[in-house]
This record gives C-alpha cells, structure tokens and sequence, in this order.
C-alpha cells in the first residue's frame, strides 16, 4: 500500500497560449519555443486540441494514432525528460474521430484518454466520438486523472473518492462562461479532496469565440495556487504530496462518501 507523505513532490507546468487556426506546424513551432520554459518539470499540460484550435472538421484535421503530433510528443517528453500531454484530433483504429488527450511519457510510451462529455451546443457530438473509459495515469507515485474540457460539468464522471491526488483538465473554454470555470474547478477540488490542474487558452479562435484564459492549479480546499490570467506563457508550480496526505488524514471526508455505479451515456 503506498505511503503518499513519502512520495515526492510534483512539478507541473501549465502552457497557456494562443492557437493557429487549423495549422498544425505552427502551433508546434510555437510550443517548441514555449516547452524550453517548462524545462525542469515533472508534468507539462498543453491545452484541448493544441494543434488546431477546437475545431468540428474532425474527418480533415484528424491525425492517425501513430501521426505527427504522437511522434512530436515523444520527442518532447524525451528531450525534456518529463510527460507532455493534451488532447489532439485523432482518427481511431476503428475509424472514429476522438478528441483525444496524449500522455507522453519520456520513456517513449504514450497513452490516452478520450473524452467522454462532447460539447453538444458546438456540435461535437456529431462529428467526434466519446470515450467510455475512465483513466488514470501515474507520475512518481502520483495517481492522476486526465478529463477535458466539457468533461468538468459533470462531477460524477470526476468522483472517485481518495483515489485521485491530482484532476488534470485540458480545454479550450471561452471567456464568455468564464465565471462557470473559475467556479466549478474549486468544487472540484473540494469535493475530491485532491488538487486541480486546468490549462486553457487564449486569444480568439477561427470563429470568432475568445478565449480569456484562467489557467490555474487549486489546492484540495479549492484555494488557488497559481492562475494565469489572460497572459501568454507557460505557469508553474509545485504540489505537495506532504499537504495532500495531512489534509485527508485531519478531513477524511471520502470515509462518507455515496457509492455509485456507471451508466453508459
């Protein structure tokens, strides 16, 4: 049984910016030149569709599973030595289109997870397939918890008791529910008694939506350790594995938690 208060801290960084509409080389131009600032990282969190920009043309930005962007993340978690993850346009093995987040590991291994609640008022459950796989990836001991974007409406899909340390949420939300964000990502926290990471992005998108930013990592009584704003760079932090286990041993607030099952959507 793991020991959380000897596992070592987490170093994480956070990469909030702007997307090329659709141009996949130069958003990777632009995150090489970024990355080289989050060198020393543990973890480093890029935004929802990081090559593209969240788009509905999934049968024409879609990249295969082994594609450039795949190939690109490897070779960025191995000069960085650290995972480099967020989500990519991808044409599954089966044909589908996923909005899909990559967790590339310096090792060379690099797995996924699909996001599960498609945002329906953009259409994205007409060109995208959800996932129906609730993953959880770990990192020097850490246990953490991808989702993305839409996926942070729905506490359910995020509740798994103590079992999580960390919810990573990638995303391109705009400025115009901005106040729905900054509210439900410290409910989070606070109802999973862990912390919160949340890289989106800024600038305005290919139709016009803008993006304010508000990228942040929340400790597990919701308190804000870092937030970007509306500022364009890369945003880093430490987590304390010490903290975390001290706060759910005086608060074990998960001992009353509701159990519950699953229903596919």
């Amino acid at each position: 049984m793991r020991n959380l208060k000897e596992q070592p801290d987490l170093k994480l960084a956070m990469v909030q910016t702007t997307l090329a509409w659709h141009d996949r080389a130069a958003n990777l131009v632009q995150f090489d030149s970024l990355l080289e600032a989050a060198r020393g990282a543990d973890l480093i969190v890029l935004p929802e569709m990081f090559t593209t920009g969240f788009s509905m043309d999934s049968a024409g930005l879609c990249e295969a599973e082994e594609g450039p962007t795949t190939d690109w993340l490897r070779r960025k978690a191995a000069g960085l030595n650290a995972v480099v993850t967020g989500s990519v346009i991808i044409q599954a093995a089966d044909g589908s289109h996923r909005n899909r987040l990559l967790w590339a590991e310096p090792g060379g291994q690099v797995l996924h997870y699909d996001k599960r609640h498609l945002f329906r008022m953009a259409g994205e459950h007409k060109h995208y397939t959800a996932g129906d796989t609730r993953v959880q990836f770990e990192l020097k001991g850490w246990r953490i918890r991808p989702l993305i974007c839409y996926d942070l409406r729905f506490p359910v899909w995020s509740r798994d008791g103590e079992n999580t340390d960390l919810l990573l949420y990638t995303a391109n939300w705009p400025g115009a529910r901005r106040h729905h964000w900054n509210r439900l990502l410290p409910a989070r926290a606070i109802e999973n008694l862990c912390y919160v990471a949340a890289v989106n992005r800024v600038g305005t998108d290919g139709k016009g939506y803008a993006y304010t930013g508000d990228s942040q990592a929340l400790d597990f009584q919701g308190e804000t350790l870092v937030c970007a704003g509306d500022a364009d760079g890369v945003f880093n932090v430490t987590l304390s594995a010490q903290a975390l286990a001290a706060y759910r041993e005086k608060f074990p607030a998960y001992l009353d938690a509701d159990g519950f099952e699953l229903a596919a959507l």
